[in-house]
Parts: structure tokens; C-alpha cells; sequence
């Protein structure tokens, strides 16, 4: 397959190509920063030469959008809004100018679109969806991209919920305090962790391409959420790290000014099961929390 993933020089990016070319596709990236040749040059606001890469492909994922691990000050919201909806935005004008369209594009969303939930589990059909910040950031950036249907082209918007991984992401950062004896709950520790393996998520991703009957919203995550209090035991367990100083609220929200961050990240539950994936008998290979982190201590 000829693949375009656009926004993808980041951990998801990174890892997806490699998971593709290693399985024979031609894989390019369009990107600010082009150093390799299968880098293009895009600014994610306007048509450029990267828009003849679209052609013949047979599949495009965007990836693109400014990190929400940021202080949510007005310019930062700003550039969170901008970056998805332009993105998605100038692709869609492009594709609608292609003579040969992508036959499938993935847009990338998360499973922060639904409400903070440690009781509801959130599935794509049940979900609750709520009114703030991040929610409504998700909630533009679905409507932006389902807003034009092209007959030819298949739409799916990946949910995606917090992905580990070793070479990026918030796995480092766990291990990293778990090490330094902060490994404790954040907060009360109840709020829910939905999480997916980065192999799972890359292959979930490959199996949506495959099956021509999913489209629309998915949720991309594994089976079995997990309390911020357990996942954090489970780390320390895991690591042979005796013990984990919690850290309340007011603690957070103080460290979370100086590491230029929101609590947020760290205290809303996302309460989120993958009913589609299971639904069409997805395979995760790991499905349980203890066997992702084992594999990924032992990489």
C-alpha cells in the first residue's frame, strides 16, 4: 500500500511507520521538518506540492495537532483548536481536488471527548459526551472532519486513548517518577486509566484498513481500564520499587505550573471500552494492563 501520514514525525507517527514498512508498504510523511527522502514538506494550512503525494494512495492518517501537555493559556487553546481544524481542513480541500483519492483516511481523536466517568463506561454507541475545553476540541475536530462526504473515500476517526510506549508518550514520564519514589495515586487515585499498547494500537489501526465495514468514530483502546491508584501499584510492582509517595491535588497543580502542564492529563478518568473492536473480534495482544507493562520493562 502507498500510505500518507501526515503529522507524523511524533511517537504515533514514528512508530506506525515503521510498523507499515516493515511490512513491505511505502510509507510517507508530511511534515514542517523534511530530512528524509520519504519526507514532505508540508505546513498543514495550505496546498503545496505534497498534495500530488495524496494521489494513488491507498491510505491517509492525520496525525497532526499541537500537544495538549501544555499550560491551557489563550494562545496555547488557540494553537490546540487551529492546528487539528486547519489540518483536516486543507486535507480535505486537497483530496477533493486529487483525480485519484485516498481510498480510506484516518483522522486521529481521543477518547477525551467524553465526560470525566469512573462508573460509565463509555463505548462509541453510549458514550457521554460532555461541554468543555478538551471535549469540545474533539468535538470540532470530528465535525470538521465528517463534515464532507466523499462517496469514495472511508472515514474513520481513531478515539484514541493514552498509547504506551517506550520511545515516547507518558510511559517514560511513569517510569520515570515510579524510579524516583513518586510513584503513587495522583490525586484520589479513582479516577479511571483507559490505555492501549503501542503494538496494539498500530495493529488496530492495520485492521480497520482491512475491514472495508468500519467507519465513522472507534474507540482505540484496550478492554481493561485501569484505576490511576492500581496502574501506578502495578508499575511499582512491576519495577521492584517498594514504594510510591502519593500526591494530592494541591500538589499537582503547583508541579504542574513548573513542568508546563494541566492536571488534567493526570485527573480526568477516561472510562472508555473499545465496543467495535470487540465487536468484529479485533485480537488486542494485550488486552490486560499487567502484560502490556511487562512487555514493555523487558523491551
Amino acid at each position: 500500500m502507498k500510505i500518507i501520514i501526515a503529522g507524523g514525525s511524533g511517537f504515533l507517527g514514528e512508530n506506525l511507520e515503521k510498523y507499515f514498512t516493515e511490512k513491505g508498504n511505502q510509507v510517507y510523511i508530511l511534515t514542517r521538518n523534511p530530512k528524509r527522502k520519504n519526507e514532505i514538506f508540508w505546513n498543514a494550512q495550505t496546498i503545496g506540492e505534497w498534495k500530488s503525494s495524496l494521489e494513488k494512495s491507498d491510505v491517509l492518517i492525520n496525525l497532526t495537532g499541537k500537544s495538549v501537555d501544555c499550560r491551557y493559556n489563550e494562545k496555547n487553546k488557540n494553537e490546540i483548536y487551529s492546528s487539528r481544524i486547519e489540518s483536516t481542513r486543507i486535507l480535505q480541500k486537497a483530496i477533493d481536488q486529487c483525480s485519484d483519492k485516498p481510498k480510506i483516511w484516518l483522522n486521529a481523536s481521543s477518547t477525551t471527548i467524553y465526560v470525566h466517568s469512573e462508573k460509565h463506561i463509555n463505548t462509541e454507541e453510549n458514550g457521554i459526551i460532555g461541554d468543555d475545553f478538551s471535549m469540545n476540541i474533539c468535538k470540532s475536530w470530528e465535525r470538521e472532519f465528517f463534515k464532507v462526504k466523499n462517496e469514495e473515500i472511508r472515514k474513520v476517526a481513531l478515539r484514541t486513548s493514552i498509547v504506551l510506549g517506550n520511545n515516547g508518550g507518558a510511559f517514560p514520564k511513569l517510569k520515570m517518577i515510579t524510579k524516583l519514589g513518586l510513584g503513587g495515586k495522583q490525586g484520589r487515585g479513582n479516577q479511571m486509566v483507559s490505555w492501549i499498547h503501542i503494538d496494539d494500537f498500530c495493529k488496530a489501526v492495520e485492521w480497520i484498513i482491512q475491514n472495508e465495514t468500519i467507519s465513522g468514530t472507534i474507540n482505540i483502546t484496550a478492554p481493561e481500564a485501569v484505576s490511576n491508584e492500581n496502574m501506578m501499584k502495578k508499575l511499582r510492582n512491576k519495577m521492584k520499587i517498594p514504594f510510591g509517595l502519593n500526591a494530592p491535588v494541591w500538589q499537582l497543580e503547583v508541579a504542574s505550573v513548573f513542568l508546563n502542564t494541566e492536571t488534567e492529563l493526570l485527573l480526568k478518568s477516561r472510562n472508555v471500552y473499545p465496543e467495535k473492536l470487540i465487536k468484529n473480534e479485533f485480537q488486542f495482544t494485550y488486552p490486560g494492563f499487567d502484560d502490556a507493562i511487562l512487555n514493555l520493562l523487558e523491551a
